[in-house]
């Protein structure tokens, strides 16, 4: 059955290569999420307060909620505040972002268990999904359209889950 999870861990053009290579996502769309407003731009959104996010859309029955959040996990730095590898300012913080209240309570547990076995305290926020703005066409499979293009994530190291 398909669902859907919105993750925001910084340059989205990463996390959209990283997911979109993942068995069981079957899209991936680059957006803005959870801003001030119901419209943004690339160029705005300093503005606007919207974070770079992308739209997973996966078969449950393929991979779970819980595996796609390892590999979310596994990808950012969970104690950051606002930045993710050279990428700083409010745009590239960290999120969890979904429609379902279902989604948010499987979230929240999972970053409960994993801030047991942390010293740091995660700073990934977990809220319901609101301002979504798909991105400009450009930044869509960005990085498959520009190989070499910037990345902050280790496209090739998956962990086993």
């Amino acid at each position: 059955m398909k669902k859907i999870i919105y993750l925001a861990g910084g340059c989205f053009w990463g996390v959209d290569a990283y997911f979109s290579s993942i068995k069981g996502v079957l899209e991936t769309e680059t957006a803005y999420a959870n801003g001030k407003t119901n419209k943004t731009y690339y160029e705005n959104l300093k503005t606007t307060d919207h974070a770079e996010t992308v739209k997973i859309t996966y078969d449950n029955e393929l991979i779970s909620l819980k595996e796609i959040l390892e590999y979310f996990y596994y990808i950012v730095d969970p104690f950051s505040i606002d930045k993710q590898g050279n990428d700083r300012g409010r745009q590239y913080r960290t999120g969890i972002y979904a429609e379902d209240e279902e989604t948010l309570q499987i979230a929240r547990k999972f970053l409960e268990d994993k801030q047991k076995n942390e010293k740091e305290k995660i700073q990934i926020q977990v809220e319901k999904l609101k301002n979504y703005v798909k991105a400009e066409e450009y930044h869509q499979d960005y990085l498959k359209k520009n190989p070499l293009g910037y990345c902050h994530i280790n496209l090739s190291d998956k962990p086993k889950i």
